[in-house]
């Protein structure tokens, strides 16, 4: 219990196939019941698949523990009509600020550019959350919810999983054409199938500290070096919902963290950062170390890993369960085709090829990040006093200041899907980049453009009337910018370089497979095929 939230308990339920003594066979089953867990629910879902959860638990996490959302998940979550609650119980913030000692040494602003559906950044405590999707879960017939289901073993046939699952009735069998382990960074399924988890451990700890309170402080991320109320260490404030904020505290190497976590060790540390006179109650703390790693493979088998399971990053940056939503939006698309029939079992490789590029992006900007906030020896300190130092006064300094490189998405530039540019272009959109929202009006209603993307394949035009491509079950939708829907700002022309003739292919998880600047049926049907693991074995 906290003092600003009472956690649900949700029933557990015998399993039909334990109640009858027989063994089934399920198309996708998910083990995890967290963000990432109830995300993959919902994507599987949502592309007609029956999946069922398994959880050990019976409620949501306790604690807030995640607690920074970015644009690009929540653009996934609204595609799967989950993201609304988010957005209006989240606090919306883009801006940061970093400080050294008790001056402010940088600024910098998320999403500088309008026309965008979607905040750069809410804070939310995870509980809410999770508590949205399940609620969006259980009324979803495709999805079948079991609490306190904990796997205990598991054995790989040549195309399914044998589950081996201990409930409060005892334990039972159940199988898997696919299993998703969406477990956590301790994950038992990554254990059982032998996978290796590699990477850096960090020795720094720090002190996580949710107190509520009624302050003036503007909904921002303040991030402070060596600050007078914190000498030689680091800390960090954030809002959240309720009156709930956030404090983060560096501690030493050999500090304890049990000691850390009593209230009589952590209420003085807070005062000193908000002041003696400033009212507050204690809602949760923890003390957490981290590392930069991850699997070896995203695919063994017919297992599949997602979320912390496949990948874990110090918290700088918010790159935790940011990447994990964006390994689902990556997956789900491919694994729908497969299971369907409409695709070679190859092209769930790629989703290893595609999240490892992504995940090691990650954990590179992490690292960095966390050297920045916690040099490891005279020279790393030295370098980085002399970066905080230099921007107070010259504009190039500023952006070398790392007190976490907030999380973005990781372009698939060196994907196996991409079909490369053959002409000249301007912008971002490259292939293998995540589409960009703009700003659009439907029969004289305003929208998104996002929201005409993402159920399948989609013809992205401007200036044209064509005819559909056919190209079986991957037959793409046409979206013609000034017929379909009016670029009522330019926006959609500006950010994509939709010029007339203009032609983007956009995969179902609104990435750019391919572009031309002019439309050709041959050209398109050989991109859709490439982009679908038609040239793979």
């Amino acid at each position: 219990m906290l003092n600003t939230y009472e956690f649900p308990e949700f029933d557990y339920v015998q399993s039909p196939e334990q109640t009858a003594g027989e063994v089934v066979r399920h198309p996708v089953v998910v083990v995890g019941a967290g963000p990432i867990g109830l995300t993959a629910a919902l994507d599987f879902a949502a592309r007609g698949l029956k999946v069922v959860v398994l959880d050990d638990n019976n409620t949501v996490s306790v604690g807030s523990r995640a607690v920074c959302y970015a644009k690009r998940p929540l653009e996934i979550w609204d595609r799967l009509g989950v993201a609304k609650p988010m957005l209006d119980k989240g606090i919306e913030w883009k801006l940061g600020r970093v400080f050294m000692r008790d001056q402010e040494v940088y600024e910098f602003d998320l999403l500088p550019e309008d026309g965008h559906k979607i905040p750069a950044f809410i804070n939310l405590q995870q509980y809410y959350l999770e508590e949205y999707m399940v609620e969006a879960c259980e009324k979803n017939p495709l999805i079948d919810l079991r609490w306190k289901h904990k796997v205990v073993s598991l054995k790989q046939g040549a195309n399914y999983v044998d589950l081996a699952v201990e409930t409060p009735d005892g334990i039972f069998h159940m199988e898997a054409d696919w299993l998703l382990a969406c477990d956590g960074a301790n994950s038992d399924v990554r254990r059982m199938v032998g996978a290796e988890f590699t990477g850096q451990f960090f020795q720094d700890r720090f002190l996580i500290a949710d107190i509520v309170m009624k302050a003036d402080f503007p909904t921002e991320r303040w991030f402070w070096f060596d600050p007078d109320f914190h000498r030689g260490q680091s800390a960090l404030l954030h809002k959240q919902s309720d009156d709930v904020w956030r404090l983060d505290f560096q501690l030493g190497w050999d500090s304890d963290p049990e000691i850390e976590k009593r209230p009589e060790n952590i209420i003085p540390r807070v005062k000193a950062m908000i002041g003696e006179d400033v009212d507050f109650e204690l809602e949760w703390a923890s003390v957490y170390q981290f590392a930069c790693r991850r699997v070896d493979n995203f695919r063994h088998g017919r297992v599949l890993f997602a979320g912390d399971a496949a990948h874990q990053v110090s918290p700088f940056g918010a790159r935790g369960a940011n990447t994990g939503v964006q390994d689902i939006d990556n997956l789900s698309w491919k694994l729908a085709a497969v299971i369907n029939g409409d695709a070679p079992e190859a092209l769930i490789d790629t989703y290893h090829d595609e999240r490892a590029f992504a995940a090691d992006d990650n954990i590179l900007n992490s690292t960095r990040s966390t050297d920045f906030i916690t040099p490891k020896n005279g020279a790393s300190r030295l370098y980085r006093d002399a970066v905080l130092a230099l921007s107070r006064q010259f504009d190039f300094a500023r952006p070398l200041v790392n007190s976490g490189r907030l999380s973005s998405p990781t372009p698939y530039v060196e994907s196996p899907l991409n079909t490369a540019d053959a002409d000249a272009w301007e912008g971002a959109m490259v292939p293998g980049t995540c589409a960009a929202d703009a700003p659009v009006v439907e029969d004289g209603q305003p929208g998104w453009l996002l929201e005409h993307l993402g159920e399948g394949f989609t013809l992205l035009v401007s200036g044209l009337a064509v005819k559909p491509v056919e190209a079986g079950t991957f037959t793409p939708t046409v979206l013609e910018i000034g017929t379909h829907v009016e670029d009522v700002e330019g926006k959609i022309a500006e950010r994509y370089d939709l010029r007339d003739g203009a032609v983007y292919l956009i995969r179902p998880d609104q990435h750019v497979a391919a572009r031309w600047r002019s439309f050709d049926p041959d050209k398109i049907r050989a991109a859709i095929a490439h982009a679908t693991g038609g040239d793979l074995k």
